[in-house]
């Protein structure tokens, strides 16, 4: 595995940066082979994290989770907008 650089970083918050106040669909990795698929809402970048609106329904309705841009980068985390 190639080592994480700085300028990877600065590209994954530059794209968070520009689509703050978006839909996105999160898929969150959650250990041992399960994930966490959801709808959501970009509210805010921060230098080393973003946080994210959760909408739906159950455990995860109207929760506001933060995500480092590594988890990005290392897949932990995966972003699609919502049209």
């Amino acid at each position: 595995m190639l080592p994480l650089q700085q300028s990877d970083i600065i590209k994954v918050r530059r794209a968070v940066n520009a689509n703050v106040g978006q839909k996105v669909r999160v898929k969150a990795n959650k250990g041992r082979h399960r994930f966490a698929i959801i709808d959501g809402v970009i509210q805010g970048s921060y230098p080393s994290v973003f946080t994210i609106r959760l909408n739906g329904d159950g455990k995860m309705a109207d929760r506001l989770v933060s995500y480092s841009y590594t988890d990005v980068l290392t897949q932990d985390v995966q972003l699609v907008l919502c049209k």
